[in-house]
């Protein structure tokens, strides 16, 4: 439907709104401070509409603007955006639809078979917070050795050097958040044990 369709249809969703309530012309306009005369003209479709006319009637009429005026809906919130593999078999499942400073990912990474070498470190520019949502996350962040559980998490700056992978032969889930370059690393997990 089209702007012009939505505000061409506003008059007469005003009056059904006014009837229904039992208003009188003239008792909305003593409400409103808008003349009788154009909010006849307004219902009638004579008048187009403005927020200077539509804001007092939604306050008087005690509804949402976007109800009143029969706004279309802006589109449906839900993000569905297909999860894709990546390096070591780790599955990723983008969470924002739009491109922004901070970026959402939903990963399942498979366990790391046993005796398997670490991959190297890297470093790159900008912050990361991982929530592990079940199984066990191992960190390597510079020379510390980390162990995440169920429901903790870490953040760290990215210029330093890490990895972080299943920290046995089961997968596990967690979610990352990676924006810019952030504030002093703050870490929130048990060094590994043994």
């Amino acid at each position: 439907m089209e702007f012009t369709d939505v505000l061409a249809e506003v008059g007469g969703r005003l009056r059904r709104v006014r009837q229904e309530r039992g208003v009188t012309l003239a008792a909305l306009s003593e409400v409103t401070g808008i003349s009788t005369s154009t909010l006849s003209r307004l219902e009638s479709g004579q008048r187009r509409p403005s927020l200077e006319l539509l804001l007092p009637l939604a306050k008087a009429f005690q509804v949402p603007l976007d109800e009143l005026v029969g706004a279309p809906p802006v589109g449906d919130p839900r993000v569905r955006l297909a999860p894709r593999q990546i390096q070591g078999g780790r599955t990723v499942v983008p969470l924002n639809a739009h491109p922004g400073p901070l970026q959402a990912y939903k990963m399942i990474i498979p366990g790391q078979p046993e005796g398997q070498p670490v991959p190297d470190q890297r470093t790159h520019e900008g912050y990361e917070w991982l929530y592990v949502l079940s199984g066990r996350l191992r960190l390597l962040l510079a020379d510390r050795d980390l162990e995440l559980g169920q429901g903790e998490a870490a953040e760290f700056d990215t210029r330093l050097p890490h990895w972080f992978g299943s920290a046995d032969n089961r997968p596990v889930e967690l979610l990352s958040l990676f924006g810019p370059q952030g504030e002093r690393m703050h870490v929130r997990a048990r060094p590994k044990s043994g």
